[in-house]
């Protein structure tokens, strides 16, 4: 099981997403309090590649013993890779859910949404509350 953490380069939404940018481009995944509070993740069901995705908008699903629970994008903007690994062993996330965790990689259509997210001290006052 990994340990708590919020890396200081990624920017996050209330509903404990993140998304690491570089340049037109974001990986997306779950945070740590997420795959936390979901317990040991069973099923990734993903978008399809080249499939749009839309800030505020589930984008896919992860399914643990507990819940099954929508994924909700960060930013918007066209899936160019789905972690074939998360999909194959979905467990992937809970032992490492900002490296080999990630869920997709989508190219920005705005990257200005960027500067609505949460940094990590905003999110984790998200968490505190």
């Amino acid at each position: 099981m990994s340990t708590e953490t919020y890396p200081d380069d990624l920017r996050y939404n209330p509903e404990h997403d993140w998304a690491r940018i570089e340049g037109g481009e974001a990986a997306l995944g779950i945070t740590w309090f997420a795959q936390d509070q979901l317990g040991e993740l069973v099923h990734y069901e993903p978008p399809e590649e080249g499939a749009s995705v839309k800030t505020g908008e589930s984008y896919g699903e992860v399914e643990s013993v507990k819940a099954v629970s929508d994924l909700i994008a960060p930013l918007s903007g066209e899936v160019i890779a789905v972690n074939q690994k998360v999909v194959d062993e979905p467990e992937t996330v809970n032992d490492d859910p900002y490296g080999e965790g990630w869920l997709i990689r989508i190219r920005l259509t705005d990257p200005s949404e960027a500067d609505s997210l949460l940094d990590v001290a905003a999110y984790r006052n998200v968490l505190a509350e």
